[in-house]
Order: structure tokens, then C-alpha cells, then sequence
């Protein structure tokens, strides 16, 4: 496979379209700098998978990315980075970033009660990795399954009938709360259809955007005399159902680079239990 030549780039990965919009933030935060981003459309959704296939697929795209010379690599998928960051942590030779921590401590500066609600998918709510780090600081915690809410987005329909009807269902149990984190990278779409079931008292932590924000305050800004970056996407899936799909997120800005998933096999257990040279 021949790789465009760029200059330093940071990988982004999830297992479809949804950390778009953690690219999206992470470009309007760090705009001249080139990324790769991942998305492994061929084997999403990861939230309903075993953990260990989650960790063995995360494993295998992390060292594909460190292959290309990444600076740094964000797991813009709350799935893995709920089961995945830590062996990935230990094996890449960068530094590494989820999305979970930076979400936590958002609604940690945010909330003023210590009642804090998290809403996700299946995979990232029975992980209990929001919770566990929230309940640990002190607060109180409700979480919630959205199963349906990806659907709903990817389908166009983030602001419809629907997608309100869904959201009261999901949140009709919910205790008093004062912060939401939209632990899922799809749920920014869902903001206006949030912000009216839980009201304006109620402060929504959008991940992607505290992601950014920590990664972000990690590099150096170039020169305002630099050129905009590049992004390259490599796709696992069907290039043109990924470019269809993200038109929805905000679309796709650089080049669609199909990638067989054989190119992403994790390496055995006995090599992933030693870190990466």
C-alpha cells in the first residue's frame, strides 16, 4: 500500500464514523496538523463484542498507526477506550489518549450537586468505567444504555420526532441531576434533542470537545505561516458506506483509503503481554 507522505501525523481511530467528531475537534483545536484517522466500519459495532476482541482489534489498529510514525494516538471510541486504553497504553511507543478521563473530569469541574448522569452504549455502560472513576471522586452517578441513539443519528434523523421520542424513553428513569456526559461519539449530534428532554439546568459534557481539548494542550502550535493539515482516513469497510454514513457526522474532509482488516491482526497474546519496543 503506498501512504501519502505526511509529516508527523496523530491517529485518531473508532470502530465507525462516530469519532469524527473527535477529529472535527481536535482540527479546529490543532488545524495545521495532519492526521490519520481509522475507522474499522468492518467489524463496528464494537459495543456489543467481547472485551478481549475489543482489546485485540484496538491492539492491531494502534500498531498499524504507530507503523505510519504517528506522534500520538486517540481512542475516539468510548467502547475501546473503556476496555483498551491500558494494554494499548503499555504497547504503543506514543502517548496515548480516550476519551473516558477527559469526560470524567469535565463533569467533575462542571457539576455543582455531584449528581452526574452518563449515557452510552451498551458496551461502554456495562464496562462501568465512567461510573467507577466518577463514584470514586465522590459523586453520584446514574448511567444509562442508548442502544438506539447511534441508529438514529447515523440515519440522518439526530433532530427528529424519533430521535426526541427515544431520548424520553431513555432518560424517563433518570434521578436529579446537574451534568450529562454523552459517552458515546455520536450523542454531540443528539445535543439539541438532550439539552430539551433533560433542560437548560443540566450541563451536557460532550467528549469529543474535552478530548480535544486534552490532546490538544499536549502539542505545540505551528506557526499561523503554516498550511492547513491533511487528514487521511483509512476504512476497513465499504469506502463509499463510510463516506455516505459521515456525510451525516459533518462529512469527510482528505483522502478514503481502503484497508483490509488482515492488515490489522493483533499479534499473538504472549507478544502483547510485553510493551512495545
Amino acid at each position: 500500500m503506498t501512504i501519502p507522505p505526511l509529516y508527523r501525523p496523530i491517529g485518531v481511530f473508532d470502530s465507525g464514523v462516530g469519532g469524527l467528531t473527535v477529529l472535527q475537534a481536535l482540527r479546529r483545536r490543532l488545524p495545521h496538523r495532519d492526521f490519520y484517522y481509522l475507522g474499522d466500519t468492518a467489524r463496528v459495532p464494537y459495543g456489543r463484542k467481547p472485551p478481549q476482541m475489543v482489546v485485540e482489534f484496538a491492539i492491531g489498529i494502534g500498531d498499524f498507526l504507530c507503523g505510519l510514525g504517528v506522534e500520538g494516538l486517540v481512542v475516539a471510541c468510548n467502547t475501546a477506550s473503556s476496555v483498551a486504553l491500558p494494554p494499548l497504553t503499555q504497547r504503543a511507543p506514543v502517548p496515548v489518549w480516550g476519551v473516558i478521563d477527559p469526560g470524567v473530569e469535565a463533569a467533575i469541574r462542571v457539576t455543582r450537586t455531584g449528581s452526574v448522569g452518563v449515557i452510552g452504549t451498551k458496551g461502554t455502560i456495562g464496562s462501568g468505567s465512567y461510573q467507577h472513576r466518577l463514584e470514586a471522586r465522590g459523586l453520584r452517578v446514574w448511567s444509562q444504555a442508548c442502544p438506539m441513539l447511534v441508529h438514529v443519528v447515523e440515519e440522518g434523523l439526530a433532530e427528529s420526532p424519533e430521535a426526541e421520542l427515544l431520548v424520553r424513553q431513555y432518560l424517563a428513569g433518570r434521578p436529579e441531576m446537574d451534568a450529562l456526559i454523552l459517552g458515546c461519539t455520536h450523542y454531540p449530534l443528539l445535543r439539541k434533542v438532550l439539552q430539551k428532554a433533560v433542560g437548560e439546568g443540566v450541563s451536557l459534557v460532550d467528549s469529543a470537545e474535552v478530548t480535544a481539548e486534552t490532546v490538544s494542550a499536549n502539542f505545540d502550535r505551528p506557526p499561523r505561516t503554516f498550511e492547513l493539515g491533511r487528514v487521511v482516513h483509512f476504512v476497513t469497510g465499504d469506502p463509499l458506506a463510510f463516506a455516505h454514513t459521515a456525510a451525516v457526522i459533518g462529512g469527510v474532509d482528505g483522502e478514503i483509503v481502503p484497508l483490509p482488516v488482515a492488515e490489522l491482526k493483533a499479534p499473538s497474546s504472549e507478544v502483547l503481554a510485553e510493551p512495545r519496543s
